[in-house]
């Protein structure tokens, strides 16, 4: 990988830093970081592919016009989600709540087999779709604390600072979203039934 001047080692501090005075190179390393992961993450939000490109090219345009507002109080990722999913969420209230789908079996590829054999592939995949289904029938106020937290993996107070809510309230809805998918997910839950 070709660095321009120093580019690809610098912090994200010092990218934010470089690009807020102007260093075009520094933004393009920042957007170079963490496009993959931002696109992955509204696609799980329950965006389709072309609206999960869309809204991360509008997320990456609106943190260059406003890198001077970025305060630092939270790391340039988590201001990142918060742009984001701001904007994933005006988009999904504007559609009916049928058409909210997240994205595919690449959002849960963390889960691993739990046996050898093509039967419990077979069954593995079958709940990777059954957890797919039940994220996209989750309201948005209770998936994104449930895509946030568990799928993407961000501390409770990076998360809450995304949705813009105290801890305490992120926990309240992370609880009721996990509650719900549980609910969503009940026959394969429970002990003994497929």
């Amino acid at each position: 990988m070709s660095e321009v001047s120093g580019v690809g080692t610098s912090s994200d501090d010092a990218l934010v830093a470089r690009a807020r005075d102007g260093d075009m190179a520094a933004f393009e390393e920042l957007v170079m970081r963490h496009a993959d992961r931002l696109y992955g993450s509204l696609r799980r939000f329950g965006l389709d592919d072309a609206e999960a490109q869309e809204v991360a090219q509008e997320t990456f345009l609106r943190a260059w016009r406003g890198l001077k507002s970025f305060r630092g109080d939270a790391r340039f990722f988590t201001w990142l989600y918060r742009i984001g999913f701001n904007e994933a969420q005006r988009r999904l209230a504007r559609r009916p709540a049928a058409s909210v789908a997240p994205g595919g079996d690449e959002a849960l590829e963390t889960l691993t087999d739990a046996g050898p054999g093509p039967a419990a592939e077979a069954e593995i995949a079958e709940l990777r779709q059954a957890l797919v289904r039940a994220l996209g029938d989750l309201p948005v106020d209770l998936r994104a604390p449930v895509v946030l937290r568990d799928v993407e993996g961000l501390s409770t107070r990076e998360a809450a600072s995304v949705l813009e809510l105290n801890e305490a309230a992120f926990k309240s809805r992370l609880h009721r979203g996990r509650m719900a998918l549980r609910n969503l997910l009940g026959p394969w839950l429970a002990p003994g039934t497929s």
